[in-house]
């Protein structure tokens, strides 16, 4: 059926996401290829393609088809999801005024170079006066938003829709407590892994071979992808037949590369899921940050870090790495890369101890928000939570309160979302087992045909059609919640560590 509006608006949207495109193609330049004296252009360049879609998609034209089409019976229950989404989007672009919008990025980008700055000498005083005037801006954000109970609802309504301070304190208190209670148990534990043989050289580009033959096993399509090497690793989306994943190798880390790979492949196999027919829109898009962690936690732990897995794949490890890894054995690869030992940094925590790192984030975020601490505050707070949650005693800030990017980027109220794509992860992945009941057979033998299914079915051709909590309920007949997470946890390193 032709539908003038519909089509109208369909194509002034596919601009705007042409030029989001646009600007995230540069963005994956400058992680990937691009020289460093480019810095300076290329922030200039960001800066105007950013400006000009905000501009297109908040034009009073685009408000005025928004509220028809809103308003039209007529609209297929697509059509009708698609327009209130994307009324969702431009109602918070309304809500910032252009001058906050200006601001907010100038500050950030100070507070960027005060942290960078920070780091080196290991002083969070450099960096307290920007983070005073993020947190200040933060605040006014959240008031723009408009929010119930507290403002921090506000900015977590960014990267996970729906979720609140309330839910997830529910939630978090139960995770610090037994997760603290689990690391505890095992730092005790006589049956340490042995993990000596780790300390070698390990050829990167053998890494880099192995990293691309798991990647074309999960089903990653390198026709519609590709790895590249980064400082951070990440993933980016043009379209869905142009997703592509960096990793990053280091010749002293076996596993480093691989997890990466694992992790990033994850999140593209999610965004090579969508549906064709959403090309060009906001429905080809997670609903949250959440439920898109869930499906990188999901492969980078679950499946990367279990056995059958390492009954697969020790013998490629060993024809790769001829004479370095001959006498190792599927166990010794398991239980040397499930090793728990309590860390100061978040990125390098393993499964037990890193909701703990998210949590004491979260905490420390809310707090600031809602006025109970100042900015000052936060190294001694930060200091105190590390202790109470992993035994360990901060050295300094570089190490403590100074290692994410995050703050310095102004984004508060993204933490939670790491931990709640664990807790997701858990209760899909309980599912998948009853649904598939030769999933570790296939796993075992490299085949992940059946498990690719199931979430392209369950959670990855929904887009943003339906909530996090909503995929998360509809796929295993439950509200989220913690319980299978910690099911997992214990089940895992009970046997590992034999508690």
């Amino acid at each position: 059926m032709h539908h003038a509006p519909l089509e109208e608006f369909r194509k002034k949207m596919g601009e705007v996401i042409d030029i989001n495109v646009a600007r995230a193609v540069l963005q994956w330049d400058q992680e990937v290829y691009m020289p460093p004296k480019a810095g300076e252009a290329r922030g200039q360049q960001l800066a105007t393609l950013s400006a000009l879609a905000h501009r297109i998609f908040t034009d009073t034209k685009v408000g005025n088809l928004i509220s028809a089409l809103a308003n039209d019976t007529s609209l297929d229950a697509d059509a009708k999801k698609l327009v209130d989404e994307t009324q969702h989007d431009y109602e918070n672009a309304m809500k910032l005024p252009e001058a906050f919008v200006e601001t907010f990025a100038l500050e950030q980008s100070k507070a960027y170079d005060a942290w960078i700055e920070a780091r080196k000498t290991a002083d969070f005083k450099t960096f307290q006066p920007h983070l005073e005037t993020l947190v200040e801006l933060l605040k006014q954000k959240a008031e723009y938003f408009g929010y119930e109970d507290s403002p921090y609802n506000g900015l977590l309504d960014e990267y996970e829709r729906g979720m609140s301070v309330k839910k997830l304190r529910t939630i978090f208190d139960e995770l610090a407590e037994k997760q603290s209670a689990l690391v505890k148990r095992i730092v005790q534990s006589p049956h340490q892994p042995d993990t000596g043989w780790l300390d070698q050289t390990w050829d990167v580009d053998k890494q880099w071979d192995l990293t691309v033959d798991v990647l074309k096993d999960m089903g990653y399509d390198f026709e519609a992808g590709r790895q590249d090497k980064s400082v951070h690793p990440f993933t980016t989306n043009f379209d869905l037949y142009d997703v592509r994943v960096t990793t990053r190798l280091h010749e002293k880390e076996l596993f480093s590369a691989l997890t990466g790979s694992i992790h990033e492949g994850g999140h593209a196999l999610y965004e090579q899921g969508f549906r064709p027919e959403d090309r060009r829109s906001v429905l080809a898009q997670a609903p949250s940050l959440g439920i898109h962690e869930s499906q990188s936690r999901m492969w980078e732990n679950m499946i990367g870090r279990s056995l059958p897995f390492w009954k697969h794949y020790t013998g490629a490890y060993q024809a790769k790495f001829k004479g370095q890894l001959d006498s190792i054995t599927p166990e010794q690869m398991h239980r040397a890369i499930n090793r728990v030992e309590p860390t100061f940094i978040r990125v390098e925590a393993d499964e037990c101890t890193y909701n703990l790192h998210v949590i004491l984030r979260f905490e420390i975020e809310v707090a600031l928000i809602e006025g109970d601490i100042e900015v000052a505050d936060v190294p001694a707070v930060w200091n105190e939570k590390i202790k109470a949650y992993l035994g360990l005693d901060v050295r300094d800030d570089t190490q403590g309160c100074l290692q994410d990017i995050h703050w310095s980027h102004g984004a508060m109220g993204y933490f939670p979302t790491y931990a709640l794509g664990n807790l997701y992860a858990a209760q899909l992945f309980e599912q998948i087992e009853k649904d598939t009941p030769t999933l570790w057979q296939d796993v075992e033998a490299g085949e992940f045909g059946q498990l690719l299914s199931w979430l392209r079915e369950h959670v990855h051709q929904y887009g943003r059609r339906k909530m996090a909590e909503e995929i998360v309920h509809d796929a295993t007949g439950f509200e989220p919640s913690p319980a299978p997470y910690l099911r997992y946890l214990e089940g895992k390193y009970s046997a590992l560590y034999d508690l």
